[in-house]
């Protein structure tokens, strides 16, 4: 995008270096509702997919047997072994190399066999690969120690979330913790219901992936909320802007580095699940790789289009954030009015009517008498009720008279 020329024929920084300057002025708190039933459409798809599909467990997770074919000499590929144990019968689970050259080895994983089953089959893969029997090592999982597996990693999970939480109430404030934790569960359920969509098996790898991607959500939400922080600690004693407003340059202000961080993560991420998973076929990183592209992506839109809008909606409904924000509007309007009363003023006093100028001030001065302390924003009700009629503008009008 090319620059643009100004009035002064100057040139006007393009959106890339607006971004880079944290000078863009995107409106996602304005329009966070479309990105609210974004989300909400895709989710619902997601949850009909992981309800009527399920998920594909791997055999950390369901039980099973694994076979470990050494293959430095045989000239038989993964694929051909995987076909000689499917002909015997077995279901099988995954495959992948392990190693290279000499010490090069196929595992295949297939569920749950009886003896007599797991034999036969291990004298399938031997004739496929050229070995003997007696050099194919084989190892049983039980479904007991997966159970144990999903156990420790939702144990695991539970901490991570209740530490992220005090931590964020702690540092920040309630609402932005509940939000941080709402955008959490978000990523969550998306990235489950993708790997649901694809396919793909649920491993260890895959656990240590949600719990990695939770940290890059974490950390690019963190930071949008220290700027939204900055940007409102002091929002309340003016008048410039409203709750929302100061909420949405927070998020225009760290668009360029929540962009910056998600590329650093997603490329590396993207070449290792499609150069060396689709190209060079390792099998043995495709769990780990797609959890980590898809994560890192839903990541950094949730703490953008999700978390920030959340905190908003949860502020607005606060008192004294909905008195700032009239009070905002309230200003605004009066500036609109401010040429109009002076015009007035002027046009009595030309006319020598001195009352008619005073009262046309009184009106420009009540216009701008909105100006009010913190305090009294938060409890007017003692601004409005105190002795005396300093604080009523008709007290004001009749000292100004006398």
């Amino acid at each position: 995008m090319s620059t643009k020329q100004t009035g002064r024929g100057e040139k006007r920084p393009n959106v890339f270096s607006q971004l880079y300057r944290g000078e863009t002025d995107f409106q996602f708190v304005a329009h966070r509702k479309k990105f609210y039933i974004a989300s909400a459409v895709i989710i619902a798809a997601l949850a009909v997919v992981m309800l009527t599909k399920g998920f594909v467990l791997g055999i950390d997770f369901a039980g099973g047997v694994q076979y470990n074919v050494p293959a430095g000499e045989t000239s038989a590929s993964l694929d051909d072994v995987e076909g000689a144990a499917a002909s015997a019968g077995a279901d099988v689970a995954s495959g992948q190399v392990v190693g290279s050259g000499e010490d090069r080895s196929y595992i295949v994983r297939i569920g749950e066999l009886s003896t007599d089953e797991a034999a036969s089959i291990r004298e399938a893969i031997a004739a496929e690969a050229g070995v003997g029997t007696d050099e194919i090592s084989v190892s049983e999982v039980s479904a007991t120690w997966g159970e144990s597996v999903s156990r420790q990693a939702l144990i695991a999970l539970g901490v991570f979330l209740v530490l992220v939480g005090v931590f964020i109430w702690v540092r920040f404030e309630r609402r932005m913790a509940i939000a941080a934790l709402a955008a959490l569960i978000h990523d969550l359920v998306l990235t489950a219901g993708f790997y649901a969509l694809v396919g793909f098996e649920i491993t260890p790898s895959t656990i240590v992936g949600m719990l990695t991607i939770l940290g890059y959500s974490l950390y690019d939400t963190v930071v949008v909320f220290d700027k939204v922080q900055e940007n409102t600690a002091q929002l309340l004693q003016t008048r410039n802007k409203t709750f929302a407003e100061g909420v949405n340059d927070a998020i225009n202000q760290t668009l360029m580095r929540s962009i910056n961080t998600s590329l650093i993560g997603v490329l590396p991420v993207a070449a290792l699940l499609f150069v060396g998973v689709g190209l060079l076929g390792v099998g043995t990183l495709k769990d780990l790789a797609l959890v980590l592209f898809v994560g890192m992506i839903v990541g950094a839109y949730s703490s953008i289009f999700l978390a920030a809008p959340w905190v908003v909606d949860m502020a607005e409904r606060a008192a004294v954030i909905r008195r700032h924000n009239q009070k905002v509007a309230n200003k605004r309007s009066g500036a609109d009015d401010e040429k109009p009363a002076r015009k007035g003023a002027a046009k009595a006093a030309d006319k020598g009517s001195g009352k008619a100028a005073d009262e046309d001030d009184d009106r420009l001065v009540l216009a701008k008498s909105d100006e009010l302390p913190l305090e009294l924003l938060e409890e007017p009700e003692k601004a409005s009720s105190g002795s005396g009629g300093a604080n009523r503008p008709g007290g004001a009008k009749k000292r100004k008279r006398r």
